[in-house]
């Protein structure tokens, strides 16, 4: 993880409220994964945003979801941004991305990638896609870093599922 106390704490609290969730809200329901549980995978400063705080990202592996997450360093909390949708960057794309909002760590954002999370036989299974999705992720973003900027305009950009598994609409 992280050698900053800020954010591992950050990174520590939002696995805490989602293995609690995992334990209350979530017990017993049919879209758990009994092979899963909830960790915190890759988390680490991100490009910033004109309208948000800095913050880190990472996968977010539970039971019932996986989802890229945008966690702001400081807590925030914003009503305004719970259930608003905005484009946000990792690497060189842009993802959908939902303000959510838990009083134990305040707005965050959330962007799915697999729910429910049945196709995982187990947690290092999980665990590894949500690591191959970061790696891809950022290195896009290290090669956008070295290429010339692209001409302005409107580019065709690849789905989620698409750009994670190297699929393009595109032929």
């Amino acid at each position: 993880m992280t050698t900053d106390p800020m954010l591992a704490y950050r990174i520590s609290a939002l696995e805490t409220l989602f293995r609690q969730i995992a334990d209350t809200r979530m017990a017993g329901l049919p879209v758990i994964n009994p092979a899963l549980r909830v960790e915190a995978v890759g988390f680490e400063p991100c490009a910033s945003e004109p309208d948000l705080p800095a913050a880190v990202s990472g996968v977010l592996v539970t039971p019932w979801f996986m989802n890229l997450v945008r966690l702001p360093l400081v807590r925030e909390d914003d009503a305004g941004r719970v259930g608003v949708s905005r484009r946000l960057a990792l690497g060189n794309e842009r993802f959908d991305f939902i303000g959510a909002h838990e009083a134990a760590i305040g707005t965050f954002d959330a962007c799915s990638l697999f729910s429910p999370m049945f196709d995982f036989p187990d947690h290092d299974n999980a665990v590894a896609t949500a690591r191959a999705v970061l790696i891809r992720l950022r290195s896009a973003q290290a090669d956008a870093a070295a290429a010339p900027r692209e001409a302005e305009g409107e580019v065709e950009r690849p789905s989620r599922r698409g750009f994670l598994f190297g699929r393009s609409r595109s032929p």
